[in-house]
């Protein structure tokens, strides 16, 4: 026995209306989802970019050269720690330590370190990389890790210069103890 359902023109207008509408809402969900994949894209990559391992906490499971040493950072008036500057090969890690509190608003961190250090450096090597004497990727960089609002750490890669490692950590020890000063004020 075969149905045959007769629909009047009203209600074939009404299903053709129902059938338009869900068409509409597929094609704005699947919008929807292209834009939180890309969103999620750019999300996994901020997580790929940010995410590290304390270098105080890493084992001997890291790779180790022969050129990796650390170096204490200290405050000038009293020579307490207050970072550690672990170099390697490709980066420069300073870590700041956990008893020492430091928010990146506090001057000179952005004006002096970040803006005129190391903004400077990258100004000299993004001169090179037009020029075409230095690749896009070996382009110095800089990446402020934080727990909350505090610096963690500090991530400096792609140095390529022994005078840069101390420019960095010379430059660096001075304004974390000038912000100590200016966040105990």
């Amino acid at each position: 026995m075969i149905l045959v359902m007769e629909f009047t023109e009203e209600q074939i207008k009404d299903i053709l209306d129902l059938k338009d509408q869900i068409s509409t809402q597929i094609e704005q969900h699947k919008v929807e989802i292209e834009n939180l994949e890309k969103n999620l894209r750019v999300l996994n990559l901020i997580i790929k970019q940010s995410s590290f391992t304390k270098a105080s906490s890493l084992g001997t499971t890291s790779k180790s050269t022969k050129t990796d040493y650390s170096i204490p950072i200290t405050k000038g008036d009293d020579g307490s720690v207050i970072a550690n500057a672990y170099v390697t090969s490709e980066q420069v890690s300073i870590v700041l330590d956990d008893s020492v509190g430091l928010n990146d608003d506090t001057p000179p961190f952005k004006s002096f370190f970040l803006d005129r250090i190391i903004g400077g450096m990258k100004r000299k090597d993004s001169e090179e990389e037009q020029s075409g004497r230095l690749q896009k990727e070996a382009v110095i960089e800089c990446i402020v890790n934080k727990n909350g609002s505090n610096i963690r750490e500090i991530i400096i890669k792609n140095y390529r210069q022994q005078e840069r490692i101390n420019e960095i950590i010379n430059t660096a020890s001075w304004s974390l103890s000038r912000m100590i000063e200016n966040s105990n004020k």
